[in-house]
């Protein structure tokens, strides 16, 4: 970036404009129930979108209009320097130009209706309120801005990202190898497996509590067929997973190879000049503008260069010119498979819906009301050249390692569909370990170049799972409850970035008399992390500073193991930490880790990597704050009366500190207690606490 030696100063001050007059849009029918949880009603899919956009700004307008100013590249003008970054990475990429140049042909018919109209709400909101517009032309919006937000969700979740970090960061390696998100979790179990016969699915996604990736609840009713209850983000326009009155499903993070990097061969006397295939080619150069705030108004313009070549997104680094390739940018249609899985009424079509690969990578865990269980290891592919490691950083000089088109066929991916044993699951861990040993699906040689983990990469949480699982011949809903809810470690610990992590429990206390009573507290504990227990802290204090070390010196990579060294440093940071803060090594996890948001404090168990997950940062105070892992949660039963639903978010309905709902679901949520939701349009009309219609500028 270049500081030009002018800068501008924008010091504009002006009146909030005055909001149109409007018309009450009565087609459309927000119920609020006593949660704060908007069910949207309407006639047709269009009007739902246009209704989920307007509640979606009631409930959380800054998170929202942050995302779509990332998009448009405007979020620096808003954030500032943090903001800019983002900027400049959205700008890099070139998701703009993606969605651009495929918008027309590939966002069509109903779905560019319903998707249009969702923009449409966004922009009433925002004209009618223009006092929480946080910048001056951001609005109004477009479908395309709409899928500009969903291609850099989708690079965020597949790990492209993190290659991408990698190299703007100056640390090209050997391997690139990201660390693994925070995980989710996903069951289905066949009524065959269940005492009372009915067809269970947890959906149990480990997002950031709060921000921009984390879980807004909705309901969307049309009379064209849509009637789903789940999870999406603020300026999502379907939802992510949830479950209809035929089906449902649970997304989880996968890890395949999604992006590739090359190291080009550049000319020796002219500078911007690459190989490829024996020919000298030249670098498309690209000058990148964008605003960063300073204070107050004051923004100045910053310019970044960068380049393209054959391969994609293209820069310097002090190692040489590398260019990087990602798959999400093969599509724009994750958008519209959402929406059809959001309309599926049975296996066929939802699988045709999968057929899209528009959603560059995700797991699947599905079931439906036929009983049908299933599991799919999802993700768009590219089809590579067997003969290079796609591990590693390519030769950027030879058409063989430019993929472009071709995509690995849904039915080579790692999927089972209706075990005998009665369950799939998934918890971010091997996509070949996903049911009972007999059901797997097999690894082939052909994930040499997609990436999956491979057989036996397991974490904490699948082992616990199959530990727990093992046990029921059958189990009832009381029984799945405990699992989803399971706060304990398994016998063996294990994480994909430390093969070893077994080792911190069975140190020999003798060799570090400084440390004694730590590691024998260690060796001794039961590996729970409910909220009283008082030997859990000093594992999570210990995890969290040898998860920094090895962190900082790039080891925490898949297949990573830890030192003895990590392990001690830990474990002395942990206690002296302890010991300052407590005055002893034994605390109640509930005291040091919190559920907070406004006035609300209350005590938060769990841990990383247990079955309900929670991950936590210090604050001020001292106290650790959670803010990611267990957030939206799902639970469904599928039988002969229909689709029973139980669900929490992990705050509440709204972000609006001082709103009624912004803390109302805390308590539920800490305690592991669920809420009783429904997909009965009477049901919520005759329960709700308020029905509206939004409203358009005349």
């Amino acid at each position: 970036m270049r500081l030009p030696f002018l800068l501008f100063a924008c010091l504009l001050f002006a009146c909030s404009p005055t909001p149109p007059q409007s018309v009450e849009l009565t087609n459309i029918k927000i119920a609020r129930d006593k949660w704060g949880v908007p069910h949207i009603m309407a006639p047709t899919d269009a009007e739902v979108a246009y209704g989920l956009a307007w509640a979606e700004c009631e409930d959380d307008f800054i998170t929202l209009q942050e995302q779509m100013a990332a998009g448009k590249g405007k979020l620096g003008e808003i954030k500032g320097q943090d903001g800019l970054i983002v900027d400049f990475a959205i700008k890099f990429m070139g998701l703009p130009e993606i969605a651009a140049a495929r918008y027309d042909k590939e966002v069509t018919g109903r779905f560019k209706t319903y998707l249009e109209s969702y923009a449409d709400g966004l922009n009433a909101y925002a004209a009618l309120h223009p006092d929480e517009v946080l910048l001056d032309g951001l609005f109004p919006l477009t479908g395309q801005d709409g899928i500009v937000g969903y291609l850099l969700g989708n690079v965020e979740v597949s790990g492209a990202g993190k290659d991408l970090q990698k190299i703007m960061n100056g640390k090209i390696i050997k391997e690139l190898q990201s660390n693994f998100p925070k995980g989710s979790n996903a069951i289905a179990i066949s009524k065959n497996k269940t005492t009372d016969g009915k067809t269970y699915l947890a959906i149990n996604s480990h997002q950031p509590l709060e921000g921009w990736y984390s879980w807004y609840e909705a309901h969307l009713i049309s009379d064209e067929g849509m009637n789903i209850l789940g999870g999406t983000f603020p300026g999502g326009m379907v939802i992510f997973h949830g479950v209809n009155e035929h089906l449902g499903w649970a997304h989880t993070v996968n890890h395949a190879d999604f992006s590739d990097t090359y190291k080009l061969t550049m000319h020796p006397d002219n500078a911007l000049q690459y190989e490829f295939d024996g020919e000298w080619l030249t670098l498309e150069e690209k000058h990148h503008w964008a605003w960063m705030k300073v204070a107050g108004p004051i923004k100045i313009p910053i310019r970044q260069t960068n380049y393209a070549s054959k391969y994609g997104p293209t820069f310097e680094t002090d190692d040489g010119f590398y260019a990087w390739r990602f798959a999400v940018g093969e599509s724009i249609r994750m958008g519209e498979q959402w929406y059809k899985m959001n309309k599926a009424t049975n296996f066929k079509e939802f699988y045709d819906a999968l057929k899209i690969q528009g959603i560059a990578c995700l797991n699947v865990v599905y079931a439906d009301k036929e009983d049908n269980i299933y599991f799919l290891s999802n993700g768009r592919l590219p089809v590579r050249d067997p003969n290079y490691d796609w591990s590693t950083v390519l030769p950027g000089n030879t058409s063989a390692t430019l993929w472009d088109g071709n995509t690995v066929s849904l039915d080579s991916l790692p999927q089972v569909l209706n075990p005998e044993c009665g369950w799939v699951f998934n918890t971010n861990n091997t996509p070949y370990s996903a049911s009972d040993n007999q059901d797997n699906f097999v690894e082939t040689a052909l994930n040499k170049t997609m990436g999956f983990q491979g057989v036996g990469l397991e974490n904490n949480r699948s082992s616990r799972f199959l530990e727990l699982i093992n046990q029921y011949d059958s189990l009832s809903y009381d029984d799945f409850k405990r699992i989803k809810y399971d706060r304990q470690y398994p016998s063996k610990m294990i994480l994909p970035s430390a093969t070893n992590l077994e080792m911190l429990m069975n140190l020999d206390a003798t060799k570090y008399p400084d440390i004694a009573d730590a590691i024998n507290l260690l060796s001794t504990w039961d590996r729970q992390t409910y909220l009283g227990n008082t030997s859990a802290p000093l594992f999570l204090l210990t995890w969290k500073y040898i998860d920094e070390i090895r962190k900082a010196e790039d080891r925490a990579v898949r297949g990573g193991v830890l030192t003895t060294e990590d392990c001690i440093t830990g474990i002395r940071k942990a206690k002296t930490e302890l010991l300052e803060k407590y005055g002893q090594l034994e605390v109640e996890i509930g005291e040091m880790q919190r559920h907070i948001r406004g006035e609300v404090n209350i005590p938060l168990g769990g841990g990383p990597d247990v079955l309900a997950a929670m991950y936590s940062f210090e604050q001020d105070n001292g106290q650790y704050k959670g803010v990611a892992g267990d957030s939206y949660i799902e639970l469904v039963r599928f039988g002969p009366d229909g689709v029973e639903i139980e669900s929490v978010n992990a705050y509440g309905s709204s972000a609006n500190e001082g709103d009624e709902h912004f803390t109302t679901q805390m308590e539920l949520f800490a305690g592991q207690k669920l809420k009783k939701m429904t997909l009965d349009k009477e049901e919520v009309l005759r329960t709700a606490v308020k029905v509206y219609s939004p409203l358009k500028p005349l």
